[in-house]
């Protein structure tokens, strides 16, 4: 389904496709036989993290995580200090983005009076009533790039809502790379949504509890797309990789150019805990900040289908210049902090959600996360 449809929803059946979000599959996993039971949180994330909140010990209440046959090792007891020094080691992109501005590099495609700009276009924020929620839509395309946005949740009550950063290509055989922040009652966790769609095939939905409150400070939430992966990052700690596995039958975003978005609307039926939950109108209107908004290591797309890229160079194999993001890959380090992020902060991964593939798990699940 393309990313650019009007914002409405749609039902037929049992099944209810959501127009604001491209993640049409996300019903899957709140459908009754895909919901088996559900497990206190913290037992998924207990309070190893540097960056836990003072209430982490409360009983939250989210679908059935996933249940790793990982056992405990030293490693553990050195994990949280890694998450620590690989945020610190990565220099924020988003502070070397530029003169990058909101108003000038964004069209609001939706909910126009919704969407305010301030401190002269580097800081917006989007909100959510009964009339309507917000979406921007960058002006540029690109093939390739790093994508970081600076994003502060909605605080208190935000039950039904949902926060979003994502890439996309529109068009039936989209390709997209989505952060989706599904709210909750106050007091509790929000609950980190991630999906990949590529040549329109999506049903890759990985889902994470943040070990730290998006709700008091801004966080840097990056996607870095180039021919060999896709990385998700937080604050610089790998959370997702999706390697480009194309020659064992895995489509891989290469050829579509994408827009950038960030959005606001509401999704009561299904976002929080699924759908239980409704939106408490009365808290309106809900409101995300973004700001430091970065795509200064990106390819632009011309009118000309030619692409333009921005970013630290180095010399390829063929004596061309081309960026180094291009090149970038998962380290040893950045495997070693995604594990340990898997082992105690992953919610959910479809890669082991049997119920949902009685008949054998997608490809991209049964190849080793690192083979190449």
């Amino acid at each position: 389904m393309p990313c650019l449809s009007s914002p409405q929803d749609t039902h037929t059946g049992t099944h209810t496709t959501f127009l604001l979000s491209c993640s049409v599959s996300f019903h899957r996993l709140i459908h009754p036989q895909f919901t088996s039971g559900y497990t206190p949180i913290h037992r998924i994330a207990p309070d190893r993290s540097p960056f836990a909140f003072g209430c982490c010990r409360r009983r939250w209440w989210f679908p059935q995580p996933r249940r790793s046959g990982m056992r405990a090792s030293g490693f553990r007891r050195l994990a949280p200090f890694l998450l620590v020094l690989a945020a610190a080691a990565v220099v924020d992109a988003s502070y070397r983005g530029g003169d990058h501005n909101f108003h000038r590099d964004f069209d609001v495609v939706w909910g126009e009076g919704n969407a305010r700009f301030r401190d002269g276009g580097r800081l917006v924020e989007l909100s959510l009533d009964e009339r309507t929620g917000a979406r921007l839509q960058s002006k540029e395309r690109y093939l390739f790039g790093r994508f970081d946005l600076e994003i502060k949740l909605v605080p208190g009550e935000s039950a039904g809502t949902i926060t979003s950063f994502y890439i996309c290509t529109g068009g039936a055989r989209h390709d997209e790379v989505d952060f989706e922040f599904l709210g909750n009652v106050s007091g509790e966790p929000y609950l980190l949504h991630t999906n990949i769609f590529s040549d329109g095939k999506g049903e890759r939905e990985q889902q994470f509890v943040l070990w730290f409150d998006p709700t008091q400070d801004f966080h840097t939430y990056s996607i870095l797309w180039n021919p060999h992966n896709i990385i998700l990052y937080i604050d610089g700690t790998p959370i997702r990789v999706f390697k480009n596995n194309a020659a064992y039958g895995v489509p891989f975003p290469t050829r579509q150019p994408v827009h950038v978005f960030a959005s606001i609307w509401d999704a009561e039926d299904w976002a929080t805990q699924g759908g239980r939950v409704k939106t408490n109108w009365s808290s309106a209107p809900f409101v995300a900040t973004y700001r430091r908004y970065n795509v200064s290591n990106a390819c632009v797309w011309d009118d000309d289908s030619r692409r333009r890229c921005l970013g630290p160079e180095e010399s390829s194999s063929v004596g061309r210049r081309q960026p180094s993001w291009m090149a970038q890959r998962m380290d040893w380090w950045s495997w070693m902090t995604l594990n340990w992020v898997r082992m105690n902060y992953m919610a959910y991964d479809y890669c082991e959600d049997r119920k949902r593939f009685p008949h054998g798990f997608p490809a991209e699940c049964i190849i080793p996360i690192g083979q190449t």
